[in-house]
């Protein structure tokens, strides 16, 4: 399994109302990070504060470019990201489906083995 890329894949899938954040981050936001908090509508996330309507994409997302060319992507609130952008990719299953860029063939042979390397790379980002 390899390390993440920065691909955006996973952001931007899960835009436009498919991510959610809790009561206690959202109060959180709205006490240390007003900037975060004033993209929250009605418990949803990723509103534009003008309209309530949700964003296409995450208003964090920031596309950048490589040395190689290669489009990847950067998150202004990474340290403050809500829980379920922290705890993705949970499983290896859900990295299949979503096409994730991390997975090998081989993570395919053992999905056990697999979900045990996964765990391991995403200690420091839960």
């Amino acid at each position: 399994m390899k390390s993440c890329n920065s691909c955006g894949k996973c952001c931007i899938k899960y835009s436009n109302g498919a991510l959610s954040a809790s009561q206690a981050e959202i109060e959180m936001w709205e006490l240390f990070n007003p900037d975060i908090a004033e993209y929250v509508r009605d418990g949803e996330i990723w509103a534009d504060p003008g309209t309530g309507k949700l964003f296409e994409l995450c208003p964090f997302l920031r596309k950048t470019t490589s040395t190689k060319s290669v489009v990847q992507y950067t998150c202004d609130i990474y340290y403050d990201r809500p829980d379920d952008c922290k705890y993705y990719p949970s499983n290896v299953q859900e990295m299949i489906n979503d096409e994730c860029e991390m997975i090998e063939a081989i993570d395919l042979v053992n999905l056990k083995k697999s979900q045990k390397a996964l765990d391991i790379i995403m200690i420091d980002s839960r």
